[in-house]
C-alpha cells in the first residue's frame, strides 16, 4: 500500500475571498484525492473554520506579513514535526518569503502560487524565487510576467483559479427584490463592477463614460460591489457628477451568487489583473462581460464569445461596446450562454485541483 502524499500548505489570508476561497477548494478536491493535507494559517480565521470542516489539519499561527521573519522558525517547527513531502504557499503578506526560506532550511520542495500580474524587480525575482521549486501561476498572463523577469520557462505552471459553477449559476430568482434591497431606481438595465475600490481597477473609466451611456440608454443603473481605500473618492466624483440616482455602492457582498445573475453586463476596465475571480463568477452566472485585456482577463473574456476586450484606456470604445450590448438584449444572454459554457470546460474546481496534484507528482512523484 503506498503511503498519501502529505502537503503542509500555507494561507495568510483570514477571510473567504479570493485566493483563500481558491485554497478551500483546492483541499477539498485534494483531499478527495486521499492526499493528506495540513493548512497553516492566522489564528481566528474564516479559513480555518472552513476547512476544518473538510477534514483538513488546520494549525493557526501567529502571522506578523513582512515584517514577521519569525514566522521561519514557526514554519520550521511545524515543518520538522509534519515532515511533509511538499510545502505549497498559496499568499504573499510574508508567506511566501519566510515560508520559501524555511522550506529551503528544511530541505523539503517548496511550491508557490502567484496570483497577480504587477512586475518585480528582476534581482528580487533572481534572489527570491530560487526558493520554490515549482511556480504555479493562475493565468497565463501572470506566467508571462514571470518568465519575461528571468524564470525558465519550465519552472512555472499555469494552474487556472475556479469557480463553483453549482454556486454561481444563471437565473435570478427576484429581479425586484434584488433592486429594492441594492436600493436601485427604475427597471433599467444593471451593470456592475465587482473589484476592490482601488486605482487599478478602473472604476474612474466606467465614471468617465457613464454620462453618454445613459444619453443613449435612459435609466441605467450601476453597481460597484466591493470597498476599498479610494470609496470616498468615488463618492465624491458622482456626486459631482450628479449621478447619486445611478451610481449605487455595494460594498462588500459574500451572496454574490445570488446577485450576480440578476445583472445586465459586468464591467471591468482593470489596468491590471492577474485573473479576476470576479470575471469567472460573473461568467458562471451567465453574465457577459466588457472589460480591457489586462493580464489573465482574455483568458477569461473572449472577444465576440462572452463579452468585448477594448484597450486599457479606451474609454471612448468602453462606452461603445456596453452601449452596444445595454440595446441588443438578445446578444447579451448569447453572450452570457457562451460565458457559463466557457467556465464549465476550463474552470472547473475539479480541472484546478488536478493542475496542481499533477505539479506535486512532477515534484516528488508520490500521491
Amino acid at each position: 500500500m503506498s503511503v498519501p502524499l502529505t502537503v503542509l500548505h500555507v494561507e495568510a489570508g483570514r477571510h473567504l475571498y479570493g485566493g483563500a476561497l481558491q485554497v478551500v477548494y483546492l483541499l477539498r478536491g485534494l483531499q478527495a484525492e486521499g492526499v493528506r493535507n495540513i493548512l497553516i494559517c492566522p489564528e481566528g480565521s474564516a479559513v480555518a473554520t472552513t476547512v476544518r470542516e473538510t477534514g483538513v489539519e488546520v494549525i493557526e499561527a501567529p502571522m506578523g506579513g513582512d515584517a514577521d521573519p519569525s514566522l521561519i522558525f514557526r514554519l520550521r517547527r511545524i515543518i520538522r514535526r509534519e515532515r511533509p513531502d511538499l510545502v505549497h504557499l498559496h499568499s504573499r503578506r510574508g508567506a511566501d518569503l519566510w515560508g520559501g526560506i524555511a522550506a529551503r532550511l528544511s530541505g523539503v520542495p517548496a511550491i508557490l502560487t502567484r496570483r497577480v500580474d504587477n512586475p518585480e524587480p528582476r534581482w528580487w525575482v533572481a534572489f527570491k524565487y530560487r526558493l520554490y521549486d515549482r511556480v504555479v501561476s493562475i493565468s497565463e498572463g501572470i506566467r508571462r510576467v514571470l518568465i519575461d523577469e528571468g524564470l525558465a520557462p519550465v519552472r512555472v505552471t499555469c494552474v487556472h483559479s475556479a469557480v463553483d459553477t453549482e454556486r454561481y449559476r444563471p437565473g435570478c430568482a427576484d429581479r425586484a427584490l434584488f433592486g429594492h434591497e441594492l436600493g436601485l431606481a427604475g427597471e433599467g438595465p444593471v451593470l456592475a463592477v465587482v473589484a476592490q475600490l482601488i486605482a487599478r481597477k478602473g472604476h474612474r473609466y466606467l465614471l468617465e463614460v457613464l454620462p453618454g451611456i445613459l444619453d443613449a440608454v435612459p435609466g441605467v443603473q450601476v453597481v460597484f460591489f466591493g470597498r476599498g481605500p479610494l470609496e470616498m473618492a468615488l463618492r465624491t466624483e458622482v456626486e459631482r457628477a450628479g449621478l447619486t440616482e445611478q451610481v449605487h455602492f455595494a460594498g462588500f457582498r459574500d451572496d454574490l451568487e445570488h446577485l450576480l445573475p440578476c445583472l445586465d453586463l459586468v464591467v471591468h476596465p482593470a489596468e491590471m489583473e492577474g485573473l479576476g475571480v470576479s470575471l469567472l463568477q460573473a461568467a458562471a452566472c451567465g453574465v457577459p462581460i466588457v472589460a480591457f485585456p489586462a493580464g489573465g482577463i482574455p483568458e477569461i473574456v473572449r472577444e465576440g464569445e462572452n463579452g468585448y476586450l477594448l484597450p486599457v484606456g479606451d474609454v471612448e470604445g468602453l462606452r461603445d461596446r456596453i452601449i452596444e450590448l445595454l440595446q441588443a438584449p438578445e446578444r447579451m444572454r448569447e453572450m452570457g450562454r457562451c460565458g457559463r459554457a466557457l467556465v464549465e470546460r476550463e474552470f472547473s474546481i475539479d480541472s484546478m485541483v488536478r493542475g496542481n496534484l499533477a505539479v506535486y507528482r512532477g515534484l516528488v512523484g508520490k500521491g
